[in-house]
């Protein structure tokens, strides 16, 4: 790869993992705005399925969506809608890093779904990741170390559907980029509208200044999308994984500076173990060959 392409693909996954961490607060202000999570992530993402379509009609021509699409687009919509939930309701940092136990997921969903075997690196990803959560989850006057509140629960079933969604296009490797892409956005869609009923906020028309914010939100995640789709096609799995992690950091210092939110040593502790993990599950993934 020629240093310029190593560059952009750096710059790109960066800047993705950068939003990832950022994009909590936009949602929290559009709640503020009277619009709820659920229905801000459908109106923002059909803002960028309807801006994304005439920008990729070519490369979607000919595609030939079939039932395969149709997991991953629900695989993938359910994921990014939680993640929006969970942020806007829960503590920011506890819920990406419950969200970051998705190579827990990974390991145990290649076994059932690509017949892959654990092997002894495998195990110790499962048992990195399950310490981590132990860890920063245990307090022995509420006994069972488990998520607190809806919203936690919300981000450790979003990082399941993550790793769920992250098989299910390994397994198809036949699928173009863009098909996928817009999948997603349909997915969130799709999926938001089914758990609308369940919003307990009033919904109501977004005001003006709500609409102009959905707008920005939906053209930064197509934008996004494209950016990191690019970095993948163009950078190791190893050295991807580590660079996403920089979401974290970014997540750390914007819920610090903009929520006032803290994390305790103890929890600090088990989410370095579920980096650890993180890390350890890139290698993993490097060894594997190619699909196809």
């Amino acid at each position: 790869m020629s240093a310029n392409k190593n560059t952009v693909a750096l710059v790109s996954l960066l800047a993705g993992a950068t939003v990832w961490g950022l994009i909590w607060h936009p949602y929290r202000v559009l709640e503020d705005l009277a619009v709820p999570p659920a229905l801000a992530a459908i109106l923002s993402y059909l803002v960028a399925l309807l801006l994304g379509f005439p920008l990729l009609r070519q490369r979607l021509a000919g595609a030939r969506p079939g039932g395969m699409l149709l997991l991953i687009a629900l695989a993938a919509g359910g994921c990014n809608l939680g993640y929006v939930i969970a942020t806007v309701r829960g503590e920011v940092m506890r819920v990406l890093l419950l969200f970051y136990l998705s190579p827990l997921w990974t390991v145990l969903l290649a076994r059932l779904l690509l017949r892959e075997k654990v092997s002894l690196p495998g195990t110790a990803v499962i048992l990195l990741s399950l310490a981590g959560a132990v860890v920063m989850l245990w307090q022995p006057s509420l006994g069972w170390p488990l998520p607190a509140n809806g919203a936690e629960w919300i981000g450790l079933a979003a990082g399941f559907l993550f790793a769920l969604a992250n098989v299910l296009i390994r397994k198809a490797h036949d699928l173009s980029i863009e098909l996928k892409s817009m999948a997603v956005f349909a997915g969130v869609a799709v999926v938001g509208l089914v758990a609308l009923p369940f919003e307990p906020a009033r919904l109501a028309v977004p005001p003006a200044p709500a609409w102009l914010l959905l707008i920005v939100v939906g053209l930064v995640l197509l934008t996004t999308n494209l950016f990191v789709q690019y970095g993948l096609t163009h950078t190791t799995a190893s050295r991807a994984i580590v660079i996403f992690l920089f979401e974290l950091v970014a997540a750390a210092l914007s819920s610090w500076l903009l929520a006032g939110e803290e994390m305790t040593a103890q929890e600090w502790l088990g989410g370095a173990i579920i980096v650890a993990a993180s890390l350890f599950s890139g290698k993993l993934e490097a060894r594997e060959p190619a699909p196809g």
